[in-house]
């Protein structure tokens, strides 16, 4: 007989494994991503102030994290690491939650981190871009055979 398992916040910890694990993956489709524009110049390497590449390259970032949380609730890392997004009733975030995330996301990295660090006082452990999405990353465990 199987033990039911109820999901729980994510803790700190878990959150970034899932992050290193997705940066990797990241960085593979932005070298791919890359290599159109590269072509477009001859070999040559694309300037960093290419606004056609930033842009692309945002893009690229944008359409792995909403696409993966508005279509399974959780990225390859997150995956790997057990974790779901889901909005407080339990479903799916939707693009426009799930885009607020993302900004968040990054406000609460740039902040040296304090946004993710806010988890280790928030009463829900809550970070900061769960707050402004009103999403949750919970954590699935594994189911435990009898």
């Amino acid at each position: 007989m199987d033990e039911v398992v109820r999901p729980r916040p994510s803790g700190l910890l878990r959150r970034f494994g899932a992050m290193i694990y997705d940066t990797l993956l990241i960085i593979a489709l932005l070298f791919l991503a890359t290599l159109p524009f590269v072509a477009l110049r001859g070999g040559e390497s694309v300037e960093p102030q290419n606004f056609s590449y930033q842009v692309t390259m945002v893009l690229v970032v944008y359409l792995f994290f909403v696409g993966f949380w508005t279509s399974k609730g959780r990225t390859l890392g997150m995956q790997s690491w057990g974790l779901q997004l889901q909005t407080p009733a339990g479903r799916l975030p939707s693009v426009r939650a799930a885009s607020l995330r993302f900004i968040a996301s990054i406000l609460s990295l740039a902040c040296l981190g304090l946004g993710f660090l806010w988890q280790l006082v928030d009463r829900d452990k809550l970070t900061w871009h769960d707050r402004i999405s009103d999403t949750r990353l919970m954590h699935y465990p594994k189911k435990k055979k009898a």
